[in-house]
């Protein structure tokens, strides 16, 4: 099975620039690649495929000198994100539901690039898990309040509004629960009350998102009355998804807290649900 890591990075500001400048060519990327898709087949009734894209980049990094910095495997993921959003497209006409066609990616759109092989290239942990070495950017400051399990095999860099992060996908060893004939009824959603169990334990909800309810409503009001685009209107805009991520981790740290604060049979039932 494979387990997901993330861990916060701490780059300095010219790798802070330079992790925005490889998600913006990135992104560049990403828009051409389903441009000359839509291209070929409205002009010319042709389906451009994976592979046919990918046999490109060579001569993209040849001739475009910025993409020389860019891990050739990240570039060649990028394409396999556009292929990825085509298959999917294709999946839902096919089964009758909303298709929605593939869309280009604005600035604030495109908010990670990945290193398939990580376990091999691109992405080496240092000094005992303090720093970690990426293939363009350097050597980054990493917090790993968490070892490492198994096999590394993917690693995505991630920015999640002014800060930035690393998810490791490692393959694991599964750890089945020692066999227990204790069954426990869950109740979820009952109003106001988060779960109620078949043995009478009652967990509130805690509300965080109606509790910021008056803050989201200012910075709202506040953000209307800026003109879009300025300065001032961009500040507000990043107060309020700060915001907004605040409160999305109140609700994950909740979570984590009921899981982990019951017995081990409970907290793996509550998680399958």
């Amino acid at each position: 099975m494979r387990k997901a890591f993330k861990y916060r990075l701490y780059p300095t500001k010219p790798q802070a620039r330079d992790l925005e400048r490889t998600l913006e060519l990135c992104r560049q990327l990403y828009n051409a690649a389903l441009q000359e898709r839509r291209d070929a087949y409205r002009k010319a009734g042709k389906a451009v495929g994976f592979y046919e894209q990918k046999r490109h980049l060579p001569v993209i990094r040849r001739d475009l000198p910025e993409y020389k910095g860019i891990h050739s495997q990240v570039l060649q993921e990028v394409i396999q994100r556009v292929d990825r959003a085509f298959q999917g497209f294709f999946r839902r006409v096919k089964q009758g539901q909303k298709p929605g066609y593939p869309r280009f990616k604005g600035r604030n759109r495109y908010d990670s690039f990945t290193f398939p092989q990580a376990g091999s290239t691109g992405v080496k942990v240092q000094e005992g898990g303090k720093r970690v070495f990426i293939h363009g950017i350097g050597s980054v400051k990493v917090k790993l309040h968490r070892p490492l399990e198994g096999k590394l095999k993917t690693a995505t860099v991630k920015r999640e509004g002014e800060h930035w992060y690393i998810v490791f996908v490692c393959e694991v060893d599964p750890k089945p629960l020692p066999p227990n004939d204790r069954a426990v009824g869950i109740d979820l959603g009952t109003n106001p009350h988060f779960l109620v169990t078949s043995e009478g334990e009652m967990v509130e909800v805690p509300r965080h998102y109606q509790k910021a309810q008056v803050k989201l409503a200012r910075k709202q009001r506040e953000l209307s009355r800026k003109k879009k685009g300025s300065s001032r209107w961009k500040r507000v805009k990043r107060e309020l998804a700060k915001l907004h991520r605040k409160i999305a981790n109140q609700r994950k740290d909740f979570h984590h807290k009921v899981a982990r604060g019951w017995s081990t049979d409970m907290a793996s039932l509550f998680t399958r649900i």
